[in-house]
C-alpha cells in the first residue's frame, strides 16, 4: 500500500538564493555593524556635548543634579556632531549602500535582485517606516529575530526588498 496521499499538494523546500554573484552578510557581522553604527554615532553626536558639560561643570559628576541651559555650547557641539554624523551616513549609503560600520566590516545593502538600493528606499522603507512601526510592542524584537529565517532578512528588509550583502 502507497503512503503518498495523490491528492495531497505538491511539496517542495524552496530556498531562494541571493542574486549569482552576491553572498549573502552573516547574521554575526550585520549585528556588530548596527553595534559599530551606534558607537559612531554616540562618539560623533554624544561625547563632544558631554566632554563640554563635565569640563565646564554643568554636570557634576558627584550629585545626580544637572544644570543644563539649551543654548549652551554642549548642545551647538551635539547638533554639529548630529548633522555630520547625519550627512557622513546620507553620501555613505547614497554612493554604496553603506553606512559607516557596515563600510568597516565590508557589507552593504543592495536590492534583491542586486541592483543598488536608493538612498530614499534605504531611508524611507528600511529606516523611517520601520521607525514608525516600532511603536507597535514587540515589533522591534520580531523585526530583528526574522534575521533567523533561510534569507537573513529582517522585516525591514522584506518591506524595502532589499538584502544585506558582503561588499
Amino acid at each position: 500500500m502507497s503512503t503518498s496521499n495523490p491528492y495531497a499538494p505538491p511539496q517542495a523546500n524552496v530556498i531562494e538564493a541571493p542574486v549569482e554573484g552576491l553572498e549573502l552578510a552573516g547574521r554575526g557581522v550585520r549585528f556588530l555593524a548596527c553595534i559599530l553604527d551606534g558607537v559612531i554615532a554616540f562618539l560623533m553626536i554624544y561625547l563632544p556635548a558631554l566632554i563640554v558639560l563635565v569640563t565646564t561643570g554643568q554636570i557634576d559628576l558627584t550629585t545626580p543634579s544637572v544644570d543644563f541651559t539649551p543654548a549652551s555650547l554642549a548642545g551647538l557641539l551635539g547638533l554639529i556632531g548630529f548633522i555630520a554624523w547625519l550627512w557622513i551616513t546620507a553620501l555613505l549609503v547614497a554612493r554604496n549602500g553603506q553606512t559607516l560600520g557596515k563600510r568597516v566590516l565590508e557589507i552593504k545593502v543592495v536590492r534583491s535582485d542586486g541592483s543598488p538600493a536608493s538612498l530614499g528606499r534605504i531611508f524611507v522603507l528600511r529606516n523611517l517606516l520601520n521607525w514608525f512601526l516600532g511603536i507597535v510592542p514587540l515589533y522591534v524584537l520580531v523585526d530583528h529575530l526574522f534575521i533567523f529565517g533561510v534569507r537573513q532578512q529582517c522585516i525591514h528588509d522584506l518591506i524595502a526588498d532589499t538584502i544585506v550583502v558582503r561588499a
